[in-house]
């Protein structure tokens, strides 16, 4: 991770002196850092973080303009959510790992991609990233093809694109990194969306 090391901000800064991996469940890691505050006191405290694999999400966009939303129970919120589709890099480029997952979860190709940002999902505790991605000209080519544990279970539906605000402000989509990936494509102004 980057640290800004100007003098100004020293202070600010902590200094890793051990990593212990607490718990490797596979798809993320449990760690124990000693790090040492880099302020004149010197602190010396453990911290807890999540080493994860990347993450891309795709604002799947159909010729009518209609979003391709997922609804799926998420264990932590004991309930359904309202997403995009998206998942894990799984060693390959997050654009190919968008492909992948777009096709995994929907059954859908996308004639033109188009990289809209990244974000860290949670740097207090995370160390990984979130690329987005729009997809335009969204069609269905085969049913979806899930991992076969019988833990994924997606439900698809199309949205018009008009109504993801409102949809956002009510809370129905609530999840923080499909309200980021909306803003992303609010921020570029230089894409062509039909209205």
């Amino acid at each position: 991770m980057e640290q800004t090391t100007n003098d100004k901000y020293q202070w600010l800064c902590w200094q890793p002196l051990s990593r212990k991996v607490l718990l490797d469940c596979g798809y993320l890691k449990l760690n124990e850092v000693i790090s040492k505050s880099q302020c004149p006191a010197g602190k010396e405290d453990s911290f807890f973080t999540l080493s994860l694999a990347p993450w891309v999400n795709i604002i799947a966009l159909t010729e009518d303009n209609r979003v391709l939303m997922v609804e799926q129970y998420r264990h932590g919120v004991e309930g359904i959510t309202m997403e995009l589709p998206g998942g894990c890099v799984e060693g390959e480029d997050p654009l190919a790992a968008a492909k992948r997952e777009l096709r995994e979860e929907t059954g859908c190709v996308a004639e033109t991609w188009t990289y809209l940002g990244k974000n860290h999902p949670n740097p207090a505790l995370q160390d990984n990233l979130c690329y987005t991605y729009l997809a335009q000209a969204v069609e269905q080519v085969e049913e979806p093809t899930f991992d076969g544990s019988g833990t994924e279970k997606i439900n698809s539906r199309y949205v018009n694109l008009a109504d993801i605000g409102d949809l956002i402000l009510s809370g129905t989509i609530s999840h923080s990194l499909v309200i980021t990936a909306f803003h992303f494509l609010h921020l570029r102004s230089d894409l062509t969306l039909k209205a």
